[in-house]
């Protein structure tokens, strides 16, 4: 906070991106979705599982490959995925600005078909 930044991205032994201090990340390159991989050492959340499910479903590319801080500040879109936060938008990542800097239409899609299954049977 003091450092003026939301979240932290942590990194593994190997500088490869992990993930947030609570929540798992993903990159949107070219409609792709990355996400960093389970076998290394990352929290492998529901929600995560979720949007890979959904993002299939969807008909979107998603690889679970190693991602180091370039593919994020090159990326078109990127978010987080968390229990209590859902799925939420990262415009600008260590003073860069992250696509056009607003929730890409990837992200906006997949938030919209993430809240219609968690609140389906409502």
């Amino acid at each position: 906070i003091a450092a003026g930044v939301d979240e932290v991205i942590m990194l593994d032994a190997q500088g490869h991106v992990a993930e947030a201090s609570g929540m798992n990340l993903f990159a949107v390159t070219n409609g792709a979705l990355k996400t960093p991989p389970a076998y290394a050492g990352i929290l492998r959340g529901v929600t995560r599982d979720a949007v890979i499910e959904l993002a299939r479903e969807a008909t979107y590319a998603v690889e679970e490959i190693p991602l180091n801080r370039y593919d994020l500040y090159t990326a078109d879109e990127m978010f987080f995925t968390g229990t209590a936060a859902e799925i939420v938008a990262v415009t600008k990542l260590d003073g860069r600005v992250i696509g056009s800097g607003k929730p890409g239409p990837v992200t906006k899609e997949l938030s919209k078909r993430f809240r219609a299954l968690a609140t389906r049977g409502d």
